[in-house]
Formats: C-alpha cells, sequence, structure tokens
C-alpha cells in the first residue's frame, strides 16, 4: 500500500518539504473536489494541526486511515474514541513546546501586572511630559495558583521558584512529588491566589471550568493569565469580569473563537492579548516539526509512534 498523506490543515513548510521527500503528500486546499474524492481510498495519515476539527464522520470517508498525525499538543477537537474504536492511532507533540508556552505565561504575568503595554502607548501618547505613569502590582513574592498540573503547568512553577512565588494548584489529580499546596476546586484555587494561570487541557471536561464563580473567587486585586485553551475559560464571564473591575487584569494567549477576540478585551492597560503564539519560536517549531515526521515514519516504517496518545 502507499504511504500517502493527505494534509488537512495548515503547518510548517520545512515539515511538509520534508514529507514531500520521502512519502507522497498531497494538500487539501490545492486539490479539486474530484481530485479529493479520487484520493479517498489511498490516504493512510491525515496530517492535521490541534485546531482542526475531526470528527466520526470525517474518518469514515477514509477506509484506509491509520494514522491522525497533529502538529500540537492539544488534539481535543479530534474525536480520540471515534479514532480508536476505528483502530486509528493518533500522535502529537507534547514535551518540546513545554518551555516556550511556560515562558510565555510568565511574560504574559508580568507584562498584564506591571502594565508594561500601557505604559508603552502612555509613553507614544507623550503623557510622560505632563504626569508619572500609575503604580502597577509586584509580581515577585506574589501567590501563583495553577490550574491543571501538567508539563507546563509544572515548568511554570518551576520557573515562579526564582520569583519567590508561593505556589498551589488545581488538577484532576493530586501529586505526591509536588511540593505546592493543592487546593479542592477552581474556585478555591482562585481564592488562594494573586495570579491564577490556566494550563487545563481543552475539550469537553474542561469547558467553562473558569467560570462567572471562579472570577469572583480571584478578586479585583486578582490576574488572569491563560495559555492554554480559550474553551477553558467562560470568555463571556471575563468579559463582565473586566468590564466591572472584578479582577485586575488579565493576560491571554487564546480565544474562544480564534482569531475574533472580544472588543471589551482590547486597548485596555489592564488586559494584554498575543495570537495563539505559545509555542511559536523558530526552533520549537523546528521541534515540532521533526516529532511530526518521527511520528509518521515509525508508522509508515511498522515501528511504535513516538509520541502516541493515550486511548480514552
Amino acid at each position: 500500500m502507499e504511504n500517502v498523506i493527505l494534509q488537512i490543515a495548515p503547518v510548517p513548510m520545512q515539515l511538509t518539504q520534508r514529507l514531500h521527500q520521502h512519502f507522497t503528500l498531497f494538500n487539501a486546499a490545492q486539490l479539486t473536489t474530484e481530485q479529493q474524492i479520487e484520493l479517498i481510498p489511498r490516504v493512510r495519515v491525515l496530517l492535521i494541526n490541534g485546531e482542526t476539527p475531526l470528527d466520526d464522520t470525517t474518518m469514515a470517508r477514509y477506509p484506509n486511515l491509520q494514522l491522525i498525525a497533529v502538529f500540537g499538543v492539544g488534539y481535543e477537537r479530534v474525536d480520540a474514541q471515534a479514532a480508536y474504536k476505528r483502530n486509528i492511532q493518533i500522535s502529537n507533540t507534547p514535551g518540546v513546546l513545554t518551555d516556550d508556552v511556560a515562558d510565555l505565561a510568565f511574560g504574559l504575568m508580568l507584562a498584564c501586572s506591571r502594565q508594561i503595554v500601557g505604559a508603552q502607548r502612555f509613553i507614544e501618547r507623550g503623557d510622560w511630559a505632563g504626569q508619572s505613569y500609575r503604580w502597577t502590582n509586584k509580581v515577585s513574592g506574589s501567590r501563583l495558583g495553577i490550574l491543571g498540573l501538567g508539563r507546563i503547568g509544572r515548568a511554570i512553577a518551576r520557573r515562579a521558584s526564582a520569583f519567590d512565588m508561593s505556589v498551589s494548584y488545581h488538577s484532576r489529580t493530586q501529586y505526591a512529588d509536588f511540593a505546592g499546596e493543592y487546593c479542592a476546586t477552581p474556585q478555591a484555587l482562585a481564592a488562594h491566589c494573586d495570579f491564577l494561570v490556566v494550563c487545563a487541557p481543552g475539550g469537553d471536561g474542561s469547558r467553562d471550568l473558569v467560570n462567572a464563580e471562579v472570577l469572583q473567587a480571584l478578586g479585583p486585586t486578582g490576574i488572569l493569565i491563560n495559555i492554554a485553551r480559550g474553551s477553558v475559560v467562560d470568555e463571556a464571564a471575563l468579559v463582565n469580569a473586566i468590564e466591572h473591575k472584578l479582577i485586575a487584569g488579565a493576560g491571554l494567549d487564546v480565544f474562544c473563537d480564534e482569531p475574533h477576540v472580544p472588543a471589551t478585551l482590547l486597548q485596555r492597560d489592564n488586559v494584554v492579548i498575543t495570537p495563539h503564539m505559545g509555542s511559536a519560536t523558530e526552533s520549537t517549531r523546528r521541534a515540532m516539526s521533526e516529532l511530526v515526521y518521527e511520528n509518521i515514519s515509525a508508522y509508515f516504517a511498522g515501528k511504535p509512534l513516538l509520541t502516541a496518545t493515550e486511548k480514552p
């Protein structure tokens, strides 16, 4: 059987170029409807990114599909249960992007707390000539709450130690090997911290995990940081909390309806937003591309995947 891959979402050119060199790769965006139909029985691998929806109906179109290769760590929009019922494996790219996302979380924390973006606007407007910028909030020595203690959450906790921050967390599992204090609910965690950093995976199980009650518990001096998925935060509740000063601010890399961002979150000194760029550095995107390539190569060679996802 041919080693045919169908790309149905944007991924880096360096990855597609390498796949082209060793396998037969088609980009769905460059095919006519007739060409796509003719290709269906030949496809063994679907190449997608972390934002690509993939349901059972779509999988059923490809009778010889055996691997879904995800460029990204998150794959909550893939119906994993349907995939494994069809004996379709899923690979993703965990680990290699951990440091970049943790770095950005801290960058957002500092930028939002110290209002770095707002202070730049203050200078650019010429306001510094007549007054000093308002006082902001200290990060060092404050209380950090981590919602979701996976690889990224632990990496953020390690960085927090350099800032002399006390760390608490909430996760589906309480970890004996982690020194931070465990909080039984997201609301209890929010009430216990100055910065609430969202690291929980996306999907139906975590949808709106940070809701109005959690934001109320975070309080008027608390800051929310989200580098996970937009769906984990009730965006309407967040907009309300920002509008009515129920929290002190937010640093956001992800949103519910990307690339659309609620207008209320724009042009605010206490809100710092970035365009879902947590892992978007040259070195990490190269490493992610390499891992996707190695997983696909392993599959075609009949070897175990390097980073197969767990069965749901």
